[in-house]
């Protein structure tokens, strides 16, 4: 099975083929350290499993998923980041990736993840499994309450969690700011909040899952 690797970072990349050098099964075909050469180095290396950086330089992480997705539909993509799991993995899921782990886990972890993913399961770590099933105060599922969000709804709200204003989400999202505006009105009704300050703190409690 070809790998290709998606990351800026040197160590980590070699972390990770330090970490599968026993693996009869991967061989690492190459590497994309700029997101603008993405979907080209995946057309050169024709990889079967793609580990992706979600913060790659000039890229927009769920926007080049989805892009992926568009192009190589059958592409199995592990998506490794520094942000932390509760925030992204599951909204990273939505967009097409078939794993996410923290770079913060530990190797054996990591290694799982890459295993499970290769062979053709979804991978999510034991913390947002049990998020997922955990209970809200309502006695709904976390699950259930984010649900009805859309994948795009989600991208907004991560951005709002991370401090981002209406102008920087417009031009990250390539949308305009009345668009913007229109999402995080959609999300106060969805979560039932009364302020984009509660949206934000309710996102952070309880963990963005879908």
């Amino acid at each position: 099975m070809n790998v290709l690797l998606a990351d800026h970072h040197p160590v980590f990349r070699r972390g990770i083929k330090s970490l599968m050098k026993d693996s009869k099964r991967l061989r690492f075909t190459g590497k994309v350290e700029d997101g603008e050469m993405l979907l080209s180095g995946i057309k050169e290396h024709k990889p079967d499993l793609l580990i992706l950086e979600i913060d790659l330089p000039n890229s927009n992480g769920a926007g080049a998923l989805r892009d992926i997705r568009s192009h190589f539909p059958d592409l199995k993509v592990l998506i490794v980041s520094c942000h932390p799991e509760e925030i992204y993995a599951i909204s990273a899921i939505k967009a097409g990736a078939n794993g996410y782990i923290a770079k913060t886990k530990s190797s054996k972890e990591i290694k799982k993840a890459i295993e499970t993913v290769i062979s053709g399961e979804t991978f999510l770590s034991d913390s947002i499994k049990e998020v997922m099933n955990s209970k809200s105060k309502t006695g709904k599922s976390v699950t259930l309450r984010y649900k009805k969000l859309s994948a795009r709804e989600i991208e907004v709200l991560n951005l709002l969690s991370r401090g981002k204003r209406n102008k920087e989400i417009s031009q990250i999202l390539s949308i305009n700011e009345k668009t913007v505006s229109t999402y995080k009105t959609r999300l106060l009704k969805k979560l039932n909040v009364d302020n984009i300050a509660d949206l934000i703190h309710q996102s952070r409690i309880l963990q963005i899952t879908s």
